[in-house]
C-alpha cells in the first residue's frame, strides 16, 4: 500500500500549516490531477511512525475517523519519512465550531448528536481492539464549514493495539487466579478513551472542564489527586436544566478505576446516546462559556494533554509480570516441588 514513487510527483505542497500532530506538522497540499485539497503529514521513519501509520490506515475507513488517500515512502532533507495524505479537515476543531455559534442556541439534544458520532469511532477502533488514547479536543475536527459537516477523530500517535495475546494464557498455564489488572492492561488502554469520553461529554455541557488545576501548571498534584479521587461536580447555574440522565452518563464514564468505567458498549447503548430516550432541546450555557474563557482555552487543552499523558504512563506500568520471573513464594515452593517430582522425565507441555 505504501508507494515508494516521490509524493511531489502527484501533490503539491504548500508551506500552509493545517495542525501540529504528536509526532510531526501537518501541511496543505494539493492532488495535482484534480486539485482536490488535502492534508500532508510528514513523520521521520521509525518504528512508532510506522505504528501510527500502520493504525490509523487499518480504521482509516471507518466512521467518523479522518481517512488516509495515500502514503508514501520517500526520502526528505536526507532522512527517510512517511508521507500521509489525508484528507481535509476544513471545519477546525470541535469547540471552535460551537463557540462560533455565538448567540444561537447550543442544546443538549446537539450535544448528544455529537456524543455519538465520537462514541462511534470509538466503537470501530475498540471492536477491532484498538485503543486511541488521546482523544481530546484538538483531535475532534469537521470536515468542512457546511451545515451538513461530519465530525471526524484523527491523531493516531499514539494509538495502541490492545489485544496482544497474554503470555500467561498457554495452553500450558491457564491462570485460575490472576488479579484484573494482569489480565489485560488492554482494559486500561480503551479505559484512557472512556475517561476522555467523559471530559469532553462534561465540556459540551457547560463551557469548562470537570478538573481544574489550581496552579496554573499544566497539571497539579492537586489536580492529579481530584482526577483520582473522581472529585467534579456539576455547579449551578450552567447544571441546572442538564438531564439527570446526562449527568449519570458522565459519572459512569468518569469513574476513577478503570476497570469499573463504562465500557464503548455501554455507552452507545445508554439512552442519552442510542436515541431511546428523547434527549431534551434544553438551551446549555456553553458558547457563553467557552467565549468568555476563551483565553483560558489553551490551559483546559493543555490540562487534558497531559492529564492523558500521565494516565497512559500509568497504565503502561500495569504490566503484566512474567511468570518465569515472578518471585511469587507460592509458586516457587509449587516449582521446586514440580522440579523434584519430574528430574527423571521429560516435563509434560514445552510450550516455546
Amino acid at each position: 500500500e505504501i508507494k515508494r514513487h516521490a509524493g511531489s510527483d502527484d501533490y503539491k505542497v504548500s508551506t500552509r500549516v493545517l495542525g501540529l500532530g504528536i509526532n510531526g506538522k501537518v501541511l496543505e497540499c494539493f492532488n495535482k490531477k484534480t486539485w482536490e485539497k488535502c492534508a500532508l503529514k510528514i513523520l521521520y521513519d521509525s518504528p512508532k511512525a510506522r505504528r501510527e501509520v500502520e493504525l490509523h490506515w487499518r480504521v482509516s475507513a471507518g466512521p467518523h475517523i479522518v481517512r488516509i488517500i495515500s502514503l508514501y515512502e520517500n526520502m526528505y532533507h536526507g532522512k527517510k519519512c512517511l508521507l500521509i495524505v489525508m484528507e481535509c479537515m476544513e471545519g477546525g476543531e470541535l469547540f471552535s465550531r460551537i463557540q462560533a455559534k455565538g448567540d444561537q442556541a447550543f442544546t443538549e439534544k446537539e450535544a448528544s448528536e455529537i456524543m455519538r458520532d465520537i462514541g462511534t469511532a470509538i466503537d470501530h477502533l475498540h471492536r477491532i481492539d484498538i485503543a486511541h488514547r488521546d482523544i481530546k479536543p484538538e483531535n475532534l475536527l469537521y470536515t468542512s464549514k457546511e451545515k451538513n459537516t461530519v465530525l471526524k477523530l484523527t491523531d493516531f500517535g499514539f494509538a495502541k493495539e490492545t489485544s496482544l495475546h497474554n503470555p500467561l494464557q498457554t495452553p500450558c498455564y491457564t491462570p485460575y487466579y490472576v488479579a484484573p489488572e494482569v489480565l489485560g492492561p488492554e482494559k486500561y488502554d480503551k479505559s484512557c478513551d472512556m475517561w476522555s469520553l467523559g471530559v469532553i461529554m462534561y465540556i459540551l455541557l457547560c463551557g469548562f472542564p470537570p478538573f481544574y488545576s489550581n496552579t496554573g501548571q499544566a497539571i497539579s498534584p492537586g489536580m492529579k489527586r481530584r482526577i483520582r479521587m473522581g472529585q467534579y461536580e456539576f455547579p449551578d447555574p450552567e447544571w441546572a436544566e442538564v438531564s439527570q440522565e446526562a449527568k449519570d452518563l458522565i459519572h459512569q464514564l468518569l469513574k476513577t478505576d478503570p476497570n469499573e468505567r463504562m465500557t464503548i458498549t455501554q455507552f452507545m447503548n445508554h439512552p442519552w446516546i442510542n436515541k431511546s430516550m428523547v434527549v431534551p432541546s434544553t438551551p446549555l450555557h456553553t458558547t457563553r462559556v467557552l467565549t468568555e474563557d476563551r483565553a483560558m482555552w489553551e490551559d483546559v487543552k493543555e490540562e487534558m494533554t497531559s492529564a492523558l499523558a500521565t494516565m497512559r504512563v500509568d497504565y503502561d506500568q500495569v504490566k503484566i509480570k512474567d511468570i518465569d520471573t515472578s518471585s511469587n513464594p507460592l509458586l516457587n515452593k509449587r516449582r521446586k516441588k514440580a522440579a523434584a517430582g519430574t528430574k527423571g522425565g521429560a516435563t509434560g507441555c514445552q510450550n516455546q
